[in-house]
Parts: structure tokens; sequence; C-alpha cells
């Protein structure tokens, strides 16, 4: 991981894309390449597909356990970035996970948080959604820490692996009644069509955003297909300069320093 990093920072390469160890990719990246001005740590981010056949920019995912009010606004900022130039969503909405939509729900930094995101004209805010509402289609960026962020993914990630390996499943053979083996072709023709894209191997690839370089976290348990979309993800974000993009929003955003 140092060698990959050391040629993005030296040139030698545009991106880096590691299954390594999350906590040592984040802090060699952070070591070697450094923050954009403006973050203070970066944020694992990944794009998932929504029942709206849209898409929607989740962070963090994990590289951050503990996040402050104001960590949670440079996420949110970023996430706009990436929903902008990336998935091409012109004034996304930028929302906060919660455990429920009232202003008074959830720990002090997410209340905190939603006081100075109502004050930046510049982003979308409409407030907070819960973690059922992930791939409604509701918002455009879900920003929330890193420790809620991976369990929400992971939880999903686990719900949808076992939803399509129950459909593969060929069960009992012969001892499944009939109408058991009408509802499974029903299934797999209908329910695989529509929510077969949900499957984690798509999207695998988080990207590791707030830094001067571009690098791509992915699962350590990848298979070739998922590995190449992380590949797919990291090209991407080197031809739409995405950290040269955050860096020009975060001049404009954030007041400048004394």
């Amino acid at each position: 991981m140092r060698i990959a990093l050391e040629a993005v920072k030296e040139g030698r390469a545009d991106a880096c894309v590691s299954a390594g160890n999350t906590g040592a990719l984040m802090g060699l990246a952070k070591l070697l390449l450094k923050p954009l001005d403006g973050i203070e740590r970066p944020a694992l981010m990944t794009v998932l597909p929504n029942k709206e056949q849209g898409k929607t920019v989740v962070l963090d995912l994990g590289a951050n356990v503990d996040c402050d009010a104001i960590m949670l606004v440079q996420f949110a900022i970023m996430g706009a970035v990436m929903a902008e130039e990336v998935v091409g969503i012109a004034s996304p909405r930028v929302a906060l996970l919660n455990i429920g939509e009232e202003e008074t729900k959830g720990p002090e930094s997410i209340r905190d948080a939603a006081l100075m995101l109502k004050k930046l004209s510049s982003l979308n805010y409409i407030g907070y959604l819960e973690a059922n509402e992930l791939l409604t289609g509701k918002t455009d960026v879900l920003v929330c820490d890193g420790f809620t962020g991976n369990v929400t993914l992971k939880t999903m990630e686990g719900v949808v692996r076992m939803f399509l390996s129950l459909l593969k499943s060929q069960g009992e053979g012969q001892k499944r009644s009939w109408w058991l083996k009408i509802v499974k072709r029903w299934l797999q023709n209908s329910l695989m069509r529509r929510f077969g894209h949900l499957n984690p191997d798509q999207y695998n690839g988080a990207c590791l955003l707030g830094l001067r370089g571009t690098v791509i976290k992915s699962h350590g348990a990848a298979n070739q297909r998922a590995f190449s979309v992380a590949i797919e993800q990291a090209v991407q974000a080197v031809q739409r300069e995405v950290p040269q993009r955050i860096a020009a929003r975060l001049e404009s955003v954030l007041p400048p320093k004394d």
C-alpha cells in the first residue's frame, strides 16, 4: 500500500486501488498524500443504486468512527461535489442519517451539523433520513459517521447477498410443491431483473475523499468482477478530477482562515 501511495504522490501513478486493511490505507494515505485544505479527515464514499433508478452518494463508510459536526459538514460538501461531477445530479439533495426525522432526534454532533448545513446556501440540505430510506431515492447524498455508515452498508450487503442466494438456490427439488415452484420462477424472472443491480459486487470500491490524490478501497474479499469495478471507479475519479473539484468547492464554501 505504501509503495502504491508513494507512486501517486510522486506522479508515477494517477490512482491507488487497494483491498488491504482500511485503517492502514487511511493512515498511510493521510500521511503521504495529505488532506485537502479545509478537510480534517478523509471519508470513504460509495455510490449506491436506489429504487428510483438513480444513484445515492453515501459517506462516511468506515474511515472515521467518531465524527464531530464540522467533519459531517465537510463530508456533505464532498458528497455534493461527487453527486454533481460524477453522478451528474444538478443541485443534489443532501441529508443526514439519523434515528428519526424530527429536529430534536439524534446525538449533538448530528444536530449541530444540521444547523451548519442549513446556513450553507450552496448546499441543498433537506434534513434527516432514517436507515430504512437508504435505497428509496429520497436523497442524492446521505451523510453519517464512519461507524454508522459501515454497519449500515454491511447489513444491507448481507441482506442483498442472502436474497440473491435464495433466488438462485434450487431448494429441495421434487419435494417442493407446485405453487412454490411457480413462486420461485416468478422471483427469479421478476425480482432478479428488478433488484439484481443491488449485488454488492457491482458497486465495489469506496473512494477515499478529501485527499490530494485518488485512492479507492476495495472489499478484501472482492472477486475478479468486483475488483474490476473498483478499478473502473478509480479511472472515473481521475478523469473527472475529483480531488481538484472538491478543493475548488471547499475554497468557495468554507470561510477563509485568519
